[in-house]
């Protein structure tokens, strides 16, 4: 006889039939969407579920089969999801919802309150990107309006009669400080952080719990608050803003951004915003952050001379000037002006260029780049565009909303470029195409790449012929 045939057959014998694993009953129901696994475990932690008695044949849809499960495989399975899907995922029980806690890595916080008792940092442990503004304002209750500018947005009252109720509703800074504590006590992974009208002593402390910290946005900065930002020992990139009109204000000056060149040297990418300073603080941050990649400035309030101070930047390969109303009106002797080495990009967005000693000054630094953006800039006429003639070896320029640019004034320029291979026109209504000479358009025949839309107006026409639409108006208006 077989050992087949001995094998005993009482129903309480444990070899008479071995049970299923889950994997395999999941496994050979290939029809099981997710929809039903949820509603799965939403059963199985129903009072009628449990009631059921343990011995019984449990069905597939019956039971929490993700309880036998470790936590990090079933995150392994929820990393696969859709982003579309977290929020459902999280309403399935206590611990899938600690689970997509712990998935979470960006998160912009509305609400003090949580973050100062513990729930953040306890609810979501592994956050690497966190956004404290719009929680660092008191906002008005039962308010419906919402004012945004740029990364900022917050609740303004309908009885707000000033400018000022931005520094009237921002949080002591005391209070700010104890919130980072907080937030360094539990964050140690920390990656970047956006904070407004925060001190020294809350930065030090963040950067001592956090030291893996390497993005920084600090709104309401001053010199002071500057002093603590040597603690961040790996900071890669910094975001100043110091004074926005109709916001808050404050100040940065020569000594701030000296003792930002002496404590941040391993900045790669480096913004000011509303900063004061002059030649002397850029000089500092030139000569003394020598891997500094890209610099950004914005709406400046910067004492004259300041432009000569980029010519110090060894490595620096991308400028960017935008939101100002002044260039800079006296920066000296062009003789003394030196050149950036390494600069390949330069971009001017949103800034008056009426100043055409500033100008000179600009592009005369700048004379290496090889990709020049100008966008929504006013004042730039034939005169301040010749002017350009100063760059040696550009091969890209993009030239969008300059509406005082004529025709000819852009083929003076762009004719004395040797080395030009791409362009970009869009939106320079006084830039027409019959004005178009030979030469030009020998120039636009060699070019690599050429987007041409100068009109916009007479681009929608053409676009528009023989559809019927525009011809609509003239005869419903037509007196009678």
């Amino acid at each position: 006889m077989s050992f087949r045939e001995k094998m005993p057959t009482s129903p309480k014998s444990p070899l008479r039939r071995r049970r299923s694993s889950w994997t395999g009953s999941w496994l050979n129901h290939p029809t099981t969407s997710f929809k039903q696994v949820v509603s799965a475990v939403i059963q199985s932690q129903s009072p009628r579920s449990r009631s059921k008695s343990l011995g019984s044949d449990f069905d597939f849809l019956e039971i929490d089969r993700t309880l036998s499960l470790s936590d990090s495989l079933l995150l392994k399975i929820l990393q696969k999801l859709p982003d579309s899907q977290s929020t459902d995922v999280s309403l399935v029980c206590k611990r899938w919802l600690n689970l997509q806690g712990r998935r979470l890595r960006n998160l912009k916080v509305y609400d003090w309150d949580f973050l100062l008792s513990g729930k953040l940092v306890s609810r979501f442990p592994k956050l690497r990107n966190v956004d404290l503004t719009s929680a660092c304002m008191n906002p008005p209750r039962n308010s419906g309006i919402l004012l945004c500018h740029k990364s900022i947005s917050f609740q303004v009252s309908s009885d707000s009669s000033n400018w000022g109720f931005v520094e009237e509703n921002l949080l002591h800074s005391e209070m700010v400080d104890r919130g980072l504590r907080v937030l360094g006590r539990g964050s140690c992974d920390l990656l970047k952080l956006v904070v407004i009208n925060a001190t020294e002593m809350g930065l030090l402390s963040l950067a001592e719990d956090c030291s893996d910290l390497q993005e920084l946005e600090l709104h309401k900065c001053s010199d002071n608050l500057l002093r603590g930002i040597a603690a961040c020992e790996n900071l890669r990139a910094l975001r100043l803003v110091a004074s926005v009109d109709g916001l808050y204000t404050s100040s940065v000056s020569d000594i701030g951004l000296t003792i930002l060149a002496q404590g941040c040297k391993r900045l790669v990418k480096l913004e000011l915003r509303g900063c004061e300073g002059s030649f002397d603080g850029i000089k500092a941050i030139g000569q003394c952050c020598e891997v500094l990649d890209e610099l950004s400035i914005c709406d400046h309030r910067m004492d004259d001379g300041w432009i000569a101070a980029i010519s110090y930047f060894p490595n620096l390969k991308t400028l960017r000037v935008s939101s100002c109303r002044k260039m800079d009106s006296s920066p000296g002797p062009e003789k003394l002006l030196g050149s950036c080495p390494a600069l390949e990009s330069l971009h001017l967005q949103r800034c008056c260029l009426n100043d055409k000693d500033g100008m000179r000054a600009l592009f005369k630094v700048c004379d290496g780049a090889t990709k020049v953006h100008i966008q929504d800039c006013w004042g730039l006429d034939d005169d301040s565009f010749t002017l350009a003639k100063a760059f040696r070896r550009v091969r890209f320029l993009s030239l969008e909303g300059c509406s005082v640019l004529t025709t000819s004034g852009l083929e003076l320029v762009i004719l004395h470029w040797e080395e030009l291979e791409s362009m970009r026109v869009v939106s320079c209504k006084n830039i027409k195409d019959s004005e178009i000479s030979p030469a030009l358009s020998s120039l636009f025949s060699l070019l690599k790449e050429l987007t041409w839309r100068p009109d916009t107006r007479s681009h929608l026409s053409s676009s528009l012929e023989g559809a019927g639409i525009g011809k609509r108006g003239s005869k419903f208006f037509k007196k009678r």
